[in-house]
């Protein structure tokens, strides 16, 4: 073991948990569900994570408190139990970030979300334009995205939650259509947020200095789990190539401080990135540094992955430990 062993809490301090692997959208840019006729998929897809599984995960992790996403990689409001697995994570006091196509957010949902107090929603939109949203996401009815995030934001009225925010995955056949995207939707949500592609196991428009390596914070803060209990190495890991550990066999906290993770830190820790070939070419590590500065009315916090434009005249309900909603 190293003498840099960086500390480990006791429990994830932020925990995504697969409920349900199905997408309404077969984006090309997904590296689970852009391509429907993979064999790795069909073996996972239209799975659930039972009410009484989920209960006790949660049950086991609400001491440390922790942020939660409930998805992964695929749409969570197609989980026919949702309402009652958010209804679940806050009767436990965690705090809610979630990513969503936006697609089935119509009214009654849309209010759900609100009564039960979901802490963060950003929509992926991706596009200015029916066309380019055609290229991106495989869809054309970018209107009815934009409806359903208005309706959203006119139910909340003048409460606090959920925070509401879009989201733009930069890539050959949008990026022309990003400073127009960021120039609307910072006059009309709390966040916009613009991310890298992730794709083969890399991002390969983010360059870093490699000799600045360090050990990935993923590795001590995200637990991503899927609707079995299995737990990859991050969320990254979409298809489960590196599993740690089963938290419906071991618990929660015995996966997280596991002999399996615990050597993969240990490497991370000693810069032997070639023992995790899941890591070697991921720069993920790099996108925990932000650099702030404010201009024209904007907060904005930028990292190698991740640049968010927050409104500041609309930060009343923004909270540091909601800063998960800038990953998947």
């Amino acid at each position: 073991m190293s003498n840099n062993r960086i500390q480990v809490t006791e429990l994830p301090p932020r925990i995504l948990l697969d409920l349900y692997t199905d997408c309404n959208l077969k984006c090309p840019m997904c590296v689970v569900h852009g391509d429907p006729d993979s064999p790795q998929l069909k073996g996972m897809l239209k799975k659930s994570m039972t009410l009484a599984n989920a209960k006790k995960i949660l049950d086991e992790a609400m001491a440390a408190k922790p942020a939660i996403g409930p998805t992964l990689w695929s749409e969570p409001l197609m989980s026919k139990d949702i309402l009652i697995h958010l209804k679940s994570m806050k009767m436990r006091d965690m705090n809610i970030s979630m990513n969503t196509n936006g697609l089935l957010m119509n009214k009654k949902m849309a209010q759900a979300m609100i009564d039960i107090g979901v802490d963060s929603i950003t929509f992926s939109v991706d596009a200015m334009t029916p066309e380019v949203l055609e290229k991106v996401r495989g869809i054309s009815n970018l209107e009815k995205i934009k409806n359903n995030i208005f309706q959203l934001m006119a139910l909340r009225g003048e409460k606090s939650f959920p925070r509401i925010g879009v989201s733009f995955t930069k890539q050959p056949a949008n990026q022309h259509q990003e400073q127009a995207f960021v120039e609307y939707w910072v006059k009309e949500v709390e966040f916009v947020r613009i991310g890298q592609l992730f794709e083969n196991g890399a991002f390969p428009d983010i360059h870093v200095d490699k000799s600045k390596r360090k050990p990935c914070p993923e590795l001590y803060s995200t637990m991503a789990i899927h609707t079995d209990g299995d737990v990859s190495i991050c969320c990254l890991d979409g298809f489960k190539d590196h599993i740690v550990g089963n938290v419906l066999q071991d618990g929660v906290a015995g996966v997280w401080n596991g002999a399996e993770l615990n050597k993969i830190r240990s490497y991370h820790e000693q810069g032997q990135w070639d023992k995790v070939p899941f890591c070697q070419s991921c720069d993920r590590w790099s996108s925990s540094d932000y650099v702030e500065e404010i201009k024209d009315g904007l907060l904005i916090r930028k990292s190698n992955e991740y640049t968010f434009y927050n409104d500041l005249e609309k930060m009343e309900n923004w909270r540091k430990n909601c800063r998960h909603e800038a990953k998947s």
